[in-house]
């Protein structure tokens, strides 16, 4: 939309209220300069293409517009609507980004041109170099830049590509700037409302030299999820779940800056985020193949069971009870309580100086992040522990992507089928804390040149020292048997099918939990802690000849690589020692490893017509092992079921996959902030880790149930991978307020097969095909979008034989937003995502070759692990700029 302004007044309230201001024109009049601007979606994605079309590398951006217009809870929403970017997204939040087809662990992410650390708050998930999005609202943010391709001044680590998340500063703004926003969800499953509440203020003095900046949102929220899960590692279950989550974000930014000259400047910056994340999972289990009451229909290539009927449904034999497998078509039900959170706290101090000729900048700083399940607990019950449980009976079909349950009698529960009393399982206390943390300094120089074409030398150093360390606990307790009405409070819905059970009391559940608690005793198993020690030095020409613009550099990278850990070297264990520790050493081991290299660059961007440019890019990028492809742990469990005891053998020496990649792109411009554009893509890997998989290996280690048989996976560096595809993008707006933006990705990805237990040669949360539609209007007054996101099926690798790997179907998202611009400094939004209320559906695409190298048999052949409700998500907000 268009406004005239007196170029007197101020626009900056403008950009905190979350339009970007693009100036158009200048015209004289009588008594005063006026300015005709372009605010609103017009106006940032103008912004966004005026950014792509000057810079000379391949470069697209967002917003603070952009973000705060779009319907999306965290940045990493707003990321997918960029061309070859693809969210994955977990518990209602868009988690992790993937670019070009890379995982997300192949995404850099830094905050304002340095790294930032972060951890999850799940201690089942293995530890990787991803950033969780989650932990970031969209109102700190003041833009974000995404570079596809690399180069000599960048940070090394992402052969995805670079996602630099850039935050306001006092001295750019007006004094006195203030802004502050709230609003109000609600959900069509997470019914709760969650209120959420923002604001900014921002101030400096007459001379413009000092400044201070001070951002902050709060968000809670319950997240409520309901689906279906299937697990047949033991008696064919099929589990109804509802998964409560609360969700606490607190995030905090502070900025100060001072600028005694125009040369020379200092700015100090923190952030603070942090979410607490306690939930409960509670399943409620329809074992389907129990007794001679049972007819299976359909069986996949895998064996498993696809179509069941459960008749004349009857109890089994107490008396031989769960340990006997005598069980007949009673349910079972548990829930998992956990105490979960994770923070990341930024510091940055940073000098720029300009010269005659010459600049100058440099910057230390910290980031750590700390994270993990705190505190875990399980209250279960069944008949074998006094319960008089509800009895399954009705169909089952797998033959599709997600488990239909067809019941001929209810499962349903109430607290009059429990016993009386009630305590936690000693054995599932536990606690799995988790750290990231680095420090960095950097300087900077650039030298102005006029030699030949060569406008511009560029050089610099870094020096970071990263450190993660992960712990697991085992609780060890005296059960209290507590009233079991002490842990439950009303019913709720277990499950998409109707069938409702009493709701766990999470913090009575936790509270019963510690009162029992004796003691925390450290799993030597799941000890880990690596550091790594990064240096690196680069050097980038830029050149200019005519229309032709570019750089070219090299950059020197030398890491140095400690792991520290307990080694499983069959120490005889002392009286009492834990069942997780036998085996292994009483005393910490060092272990060390180094590597360098050297990645080249180089981007050209020629200027075919004044309309028209020409990009290409050429370069190599690395990414560094995930940290769990770096340890030597165990997993399992005591049973006798095949694979499920796994020894996994990583290596402080694995080396970082190593990219070479080429761009080319055509980009044509026209109008105000119009653009058409195609871009091809190609990535060759080497280096990446891969795995042999030896199955009934004997390593020493005897499991009292089990025995001294493992499935033993070696990670090594030894596969290729390749990637290739190509982006097509439009953006045009209308003279009548009305515009579209459309993108499209097609991403060709194969990995090398041994990487990866379902042995399938793909990248990890690649898809296909992705695409972004976008159709908005706007006037003065009003504006509204409407945004459809889709990508195609893609494989999901939680790692671990719990969660195993699993192939994620389509997804599309149907978001709509409205904006009232209801006074010059009051704005009303109304907001609904995914609207079409997009299932969430997961199931098993390795063959059944896989269980060779440990593939369970329910993430084989397509048979259905995971499908959860869709639910869509209402959002009414306001702001306020003074």
């Amino acid at each position: 939309m268009l406004k005239r302004n007196k170029l007197a007044l101020s626009i900056s309230a403008a950009v905190l209220g979350g339009s970007l201001v693009a100036p158009l024109a200048v015209a004289q009049q009588d008594t005063a300069l006026e300015e005709i601007t372009v605010t609103g979606i017009r106006g940032a994605l103008q912004d966004a293409v005026n950014i792509k079309r000057d810079a000379t590398d391949l470069v697209d951006a967002v917003s603070a517009e952009d973000v705060g217009k779009f319907p999306d809870s965290d940045v990493g929403e707003a990321l997918g609507r960029i061309p070859g970017i693809t969210v994955g997204r977990a518990f209602g939040q868009g988690a992790s980004v993937s670019i070009r087809g890379a995982a997300p662990s192949m995404t850099l992410t830094q905050l304002n041109g340095q790294n930032v650390a972060s951890t999850g708050w799940f201690d089942q998930i293995p530890v990787d170099r991803s950033f969780n999005y989650s932990l970031l609202p969209a109102e700190l943010i003041g833009g974000i830049e995404v570079y596809k391709s690399s180069r000599a001044d960048l940070n090394e680590g992402g052969i995805g590509g670079t996602v630099i998340v850039n935050t306001r500063k006092p001295l750019d703004l007006d004094a006195n700037t203030a802004w502050i926003g709230t609003t109000a969800r609600v959900g069509t499953i997470s019914d709760e409302i969650a209120p959420e509440v923002s604001g900014l203020y921002s101030w400096k003095n007459d001379e413009e030299t000092f400044g201070v900046l001070v951002a902050a949102a709060k968000e809670d929220r319950e997240y409520v999820r309901r689906g279906t899960e299937s697990d047949y590692r033991w008696w064919g279950d099929v589990a109804p779940t509802t998964f409560i989550q609360d969700q606490e974000r607190t995030a905090l930014d502070v900025t100060l800056q001072y600028a005694p000259t125009e040369e020379l400047s200092f700015t100090l910056h923190a952030m603070s985020l942090d979410m607490q994340a306690d939930n409960s999972n509670t399943s409620l289990y329809l074992f389907t193949l129990n007794g001679d009451n049972v007819t299976c229909n359909t069986t996949n290539a895998a064996g498993l069971c696809t179509s069941s009927t459960t008749t004349n449904s009857q109890f089994g034999d107490l008396e031989i009870g769960w340990a006997g497998g005598a069980l007949g078509n009673e349910t079972f039900i548990q829930t998992w309580g956990r105490k979960s959170s994770m923070s990341s706290d930024t510091f940055d101090f940073g000098t720029e100086y300009e010269g005659e000729g010459f600049r100058v900048s440099g910057n230390i700083g910290s980031t750590k992040a700390e994270g993990g399940t705190d505190f875990t607990t399980n209250f279960q019950h069944f008949p074998s522990l006094g319960d008089t449980m509800s009895l399954w009976e009705g169909s089952i079909d797998a033959t599709g992507n997600e488990i239909i349950i067809n019941p001929t009698m209810d499962p349903s529960l109430t607290l009059d089928d429990y016993a009386a009393t009630t305590s936690p399982q000693g054995w599932a206390v536990g606690s799995g804390p988790a750290q990231d943390e680095e420090s960095y300094a950097q300087v900077d120089v650039e030298f102005d040149l006029n030699v030949g074409i060569l406008t511009s030398f560029k050089t610099g150093a870094r020096w970071t020292d990263h450190d993660v360390n992960r712990r697991s606990f085992t609780g060890q307790i005296t059960p209290q048997q507590v009233s079991t009405s002490d842990v439950y409070s009303g019913i709720y819905e277990v499950g998409q099918n109707g069938f409702t059970a009493p709701k766990p009391d999470l913090d009575a559940m936790v509270s019963v939990t510690r009162n029992s608690l004796d003691q925390w005793v450290e799993e030597r198993a799941g000890y880990s802690d690596l550091n790594e020690e990064n240096t690196a030095l680069y050097g980038m020409f830029t050149f200019e000849s005519g229309a032709l613009t570019g750089n070219f550099g090299l950059r020197y990278i030398s890491t140095d690589v400690t792991r520290t850990q307990y080694d499983l070297d069959g120490t005889e264990p002392m009286d009492g020692e834990i069942a997780a520790n036998v085996g292994y050493s009483y005393s910490l081991s060092n272990y060390g490893a180094d590597y360098s290299d050297v990645l080249p660059s180089a981007t050209v961007r020629y200027e075919l017509s004044d309309d028209v440019v020409l990009r290409a890019s050429a370069s190599q990028a690395i990414s560094r092992p995930n940290y769990d492809d770096m340890l030597v742990a165990y997993n399992g469990f005591a049973d006798d079921n095949e694979l499920n005891q796994q020894l996994r053998i990583g290596s402080e020496g694995l080396l970082p996959m190593k990219a070479t990649s080429a761009d080319i792109a055509i980009e044509y411009y026209y109008g105000d902030g119009n653009l058409v554009s195609a871009t091809y893509f190609v990535k060759s890997i080497d280096d990446f880790v891969t795995s042999d998989i030896m199955t009934d290996q004997q390593i020493g280690l005897e499991d009292p149930a089990a025995g001294d048989v493992w499935a033993v996976e070696t990670l090594k560096n030894s596969g290729g991978a390749d990637i290739q595809g190509l982006e097509l993008q439009i953006q045009h707006a209308f003279d009548n307020g009305f515009g579209v933006a459309a993108n499209y990705t097609y991403t060709d990805a194969e990995a090398p097969s041994e990487a990866f237990m379902d042995q399938l040669p793909l990248f990890t949360e690649s898809s296909e095909h992705a695409y972004n539609l976008v159709g908005y209007w706007e006037n003065d007054t009003f504006s509204a979008r409407a945004a459809y996101n889709f990508r195609s099926e893609y494989l999901i690798r939680d790692g671990g034989f719990w969660y195993g790997n699993r192939m994620h179907d389509d997804f599309g998202s149907l978001d709509l937003s409205f904006y009232w611009y209801a006074t010059e400094n009051l704005d009303v939004t109304f907001e609904a995502i995914n609207v079409l209320e997009e299932d969430d559906i997961q199931f098993g695409a390795a063959d059944a070759a896989s269980s060779a190298t440990g593939m369970k048999g329910s993430l084989q052949e397509g048979f259905p692990a995971w499908s959860f409700q869709g639910e869509a998500v209402y959002q009414l907000g306001a702001s306020y700029k003074f």
